[in-house]
């Protein structure tokens, strides 16, 4: 396989992929069928749902320069220094974690299948060469990823449940994950697409939004801010495993639509879906983020305070700041920095307190914690915080939600 489906130097677009390539591990025709045919006899490793989700932006070039799950040399040089070993800025381990006894039955230099849970058995969607498999400290890895080894930390949490031994090694991917064929397919444009999609528009500066929660005023405030410098902007909701109490995605999706149908202009505003799962890592991620999204094309990101944050794990401009400690030409995606906004009474419209003169008496604040509240008692949001047509379709969403638990 090393000679077929070969990553593609060739990009549509302004700025280039991290490490000057937009990688390609999606086989097709004879390759993808004769690759798919010999998983059936191999070994397999059964992925997380974060291995899921990182094995689809790995196989479309969401993760370049990454072929594969990191070796230890990576591994060792992401955690520690923030950096690949080839000099590139790299913020988070993207690994492929196994407990003891898979590991055991499994040699360097084996090819194994990967494979998603599907009912009662799991569905086949790729191959991983394993060139290396390794122990790791988890204790170090929550500490410098994450700030904390507290287990109360959702990322935290995931790693200390992960198995013990990392595999490493290229991939190669027959058959995306059931959720790329079934979760807003026709948004799920691959980083090719986008940078098809936004050369055909004639947009050299993009700018991305990441989020995963639906659209209020404070966000569109920003957004339109950032439209004023840029040709045009990339909505790029995460879709992949959040919380348990974060608002749906499917919900999400609909707010979304709501609010760009009726408060953008459409010719300067794109919706897509990023297939990744958060990992709450707060100024590594935002890192993280902003490289996914330089690599579907986008020139400028949007970092507000506390990007990707959890509980109070991280300082209110950590994400912004960490961007300091990078040689920018090689980040090279413009971080738009924001500070936080929120409607004044007395401004009659969202502000920020850089701009507004006015006592916090004045400022309409809603935490997540009274927004969900609000949601469940089916109530609709103040129209200083959010448009009465997104509050409109989660209250819905809510609603829907409870009944399908009750």
């Amino acid at each position: 396989m090393s000679e077929a489906n070969q990553n593609n130097t060739d990009y549509v677009g302004s700025i280039a992929p991290h490490g000057g390539t937009l990688i390609n591990r999606l086989l097709r025709g004879d390759m993808a069928q004769s690759t798919r045919e010999m998983a059936q006899s191999l070994a397999r490793v059964v992925l997380s749902p974060m291995n899921i989700s990182d094995l689809e932006l790995i196989a479309v070039g969401a993760l370049s320069p990454l072929t594969g799950f990191m070796g230890q040399a990576d591994y060792k040089s992401v955690v520690d220094n923030m950096h690949l070993t080839n000099g590139l800025p790299w913020t988070i381990p993207v690994t492929l974690a196994v407990d003891e006894a898979t590991a055991d039955k499994i040699e360097v230099g084996q090819t194994v299948a990967l494979a998603e849970p599907d009912g009662d058995g799991t569905h086949l969607m790729g191959v991983l060469e394993v060139s290396e498999k390794y122990g790791y400290d988890k204790e170090v890895e929550a500490e410098k990823v994450y700030k904390t080894t507290e287990d109360a930390h959702p990322g935290v949490a995931n790693v200390y449940k992960q198995g013990d031994v990392l595999l490493g090694g290229d991939i190669w991917v027959f058959d995306l994950p059931n959720a790329a064929k079934t979760e807003f397919p026709e948004l799920r444009h691959t980083p090719a697409q986008t940078r098809r999609m936004f050369a055909q528009n004639g947009w050299r500066r993009i700018v991305a939004f990441q989020t995963r929660n639906p659209i209020h005023r404070a966000h569109e405030y920003i957004q339109k801010t950032a439209l004023e410098i840029v040709d045009g902007l990339l909505v790029h909701p995460l879709v992949g495993e959040t919380k348990a109490d974060d608002i749906p995605a499917d919900v999400r999706i609909q707010s979304y639509e709501a609010i760009l149908r009726d408060y953008y202009p459409a010719d300067r505003v794109m919706l897509g879906v990023f297939p990744a799962a958060m990992r709450y890592a707060g100024p590594r991620e935002a890192i993280f983020h902003a490289i996914a999204r330089k690599n579907y094309g986008c020139t400028h990101f949007i970092v507000g305070r506390d990007h990707a944050g959890v509980g109070g794990y991280y300082g209110t401009y950590d994400a912004q700041l960490i961007f300091d400690e990078f040689d920018r030409h090689l980040i090279d995606i413009t971080p738009l920095m924001f500070e936080h906004a929120f409607f004044c009474k007395k401004c009659q419209m969202v502000v920020t307190a850089k701009t507004c003169p006015h006592d916090r008496e004045e400022w309409v604040f809603l935490s997540g914690t009274q927004v969900r509240e609000k949601l469940a008692n089916g109530e609709m949001l103040p129209e200083e915080f959010t448009r009465p047509e997104v509050s409109k379709v989660l209250v819905e969403g809510v609603k829907k939600q409870k009944e399908e638990k009750e």
